[in-house]
């Protein structure tokens, strides 16, 4: 049945099993059992993917059902497990990998028992569908139902490799976020900046941008926690960055009550609060271009 849904939701064996995390073939042979079980074809097979027959939507509603009773189940689960265990924490990648990771040790002393699992993802993890325990995310979440806790702020600043600045202004070029990611405002905020100077590289990952201003390549906006410490960048002289992204701790309420998501979720809250000073540079470092 969850072959069936996600072939349902997906309308291609490829998109499916990207999500189930099998092969394209494991979801056709699934699939192919059920309607053979059933004595029902449930999909048309057409060129551009697997459309639903109206036998098919028929059943589809009656499995998502299935699949919200089976999922609310799993969550009751949890909140009455112990301190042991998995907890699956979504959260953007750069902020995963050079900020929470770096930072686990002292804190994973506390809680022996649980292991992490660190997902590190741009979109946002569906936590009804238990996709994560947990989520960071750098905007409030407008699903209902979920519980959402304010950890603090982001603030971004002009970033390139030391001694760029000292280029021509008008010379200088940036790097930015491609079309998927314009809309998000510390890119909107560069694009202002940069006045239609030239951005020789656009993408939609920020490690890449990252790598590209310690590589010499140019000027771009990163949060301050990325590259406030790190010797291979230096704040830019220019008009301090007025963006400020809140980021968030998500969760659903059923599984709040769960001891190990409890733990991990206070954790995360501790190591944002202790690194706060991190998020932003203090006063009057952006119009003197050094560092703290």
């Amino acid at each position: 049945m969850r072959h069936f849904l996600e072939l349902a939701r997906q309308g291609s064996l490829s998109g499916a099993a990207r999500r189930l995390g099998v092969e394209h073939s494991t979801v056709a042979r699934r699939v192919e059992a059920l309607e053979l079980s059933l004595n029902l074809r449930l999909f048309d097979r057409l060129p551009r993917g697997w459309q639903l027959t109206p036998e098919g939507e028929t059943l589809a509603a009656q499995a998502r059902r299935l699949e919200d009773e089976a999922l609310a189940f799993s969550r009751a689960a949890l909140g009455v497990s112990a301190l042991q265990g998995t907890v699956r924490l979504s959260a953007p990648p750069v902020v995963a990998s050079h900020f929470l990771v770096p930072r686990l040790a002292p804190l994973r002393r506390h809680w022996p028992g649980i292991d992490l699992e660190i997902v590190g993802e741009s979109r946002e993890a569906n936590l009804a569908r238990g996709e994560a325990d947990l989520a960071l995310r750098l905007s409030r979440p407008n699903a209902p139902g979920l519980v959402a806790r304010s950890l603090g702020e982001m603030g971004y600043g002009l970033y390139a490799a030391p001694g760029y600045s000292q280029r021509p202004a008008e010379e200088w070029e940036f790097l930015g976020y491609d079309e998927s990611l314009r809309q998000v405002p510390q890119q909107q905020w560069l694009e202002a900046v940069a006045a239609g100077r030239r951005f020789i590289l656009r993408s939609n990952d920020l490690a890449a941008l990252y790598q590209g201003a310690r590589a010499g390549l140019g000027v771009t906006v990163l949060p301050h926690f990325l590259g406030r410490h790190d010797p291979a960048l230096a704040v830019v002289e220019g008009p301090p960055c007025p963006v400020q992204r809140q980021l968030w701790l998500v969760m659903h309420p059923d599984v709040r009550r769960s001891p190990r998501v409890r733990a991990v979720a206070d954790a995360l809250a501790q190591l944002v609060q202790e690194a706060e000073a991190l998020f932003s540079l203090p006063t009057g470092t952006e119009e003197t271009g050094s560092r703290d």
